[in-house]
């Protein structure tokens, strides 16, 4: 299985535009993503972006559950819109908002490694509530990953 984006190679940098709002050229624009290549009996998949740096302490940017097994990836900017795929569920971030919450490193921090997952499952549907946690999802996704496939970006400032 294979994950990529548009915005950036993997281990590149992110562009500013993919910030939060204050971050000075963030838009707050979600990253688009593609996959492909995932198994057969995929049913659904689940995306997860975390910044992993020491001081970001497994920071969730994004968190992403019920994306139909037809789908093939997420659109630029489509976070909080219509253009999300068709039942697909975008949970909270730790920032506290629902949806993508774009890099915004500490001054000073160095660049953080933002690493998104994409999973593929053998469920259509995950049992987790709309306000369910990293550990929610993981926990629901137990026994049912087919596959996973990772794109890294950095940002610092």
């Amino acid at each position: 299985m294979y994950l990529s984006s548009t915005s950036y190679a993997d281990g590149a940098k992110i562009p500013a535009r993919h910030a939060t709002t204050k971050v000075d050229g963030g838009h707050g624009i979600s990253i688009p993503i593609e996959w492909g290549d995932e198994p057969d009996g995929t049913r659904s998949f689940a995306v997860e972006m975390i910044d992993h740096h020491p001081v970001a302490h497994g920071w969730v940017h994004w968190l992403v559950v019920d994306v139909p097994g037809s789908a093939h990836g997420i659109d630029d900017g489509a976070s909080g819109t219509p253009a999300m795929p068709a039942g697909a569920l975008e949970l909270v971030n730790t920032g506290g908002r629902v949806g993508y919450g774009g890099p915004q490193p500490p001054v000073g921090s160095g660049d953080h490694d933002y690493e998104i997952t994409v999973s593929a499952l053998d469920v259509a549907r995950l049992p987790v509530p709309a306000a369910g946690t990293l550990a929610d999802v993981r926990a629901a996704m137990y026994g049912h990953v087919m596959a996973q496939a990772v794109l890294v970006g950095r940002f610092g400032r």
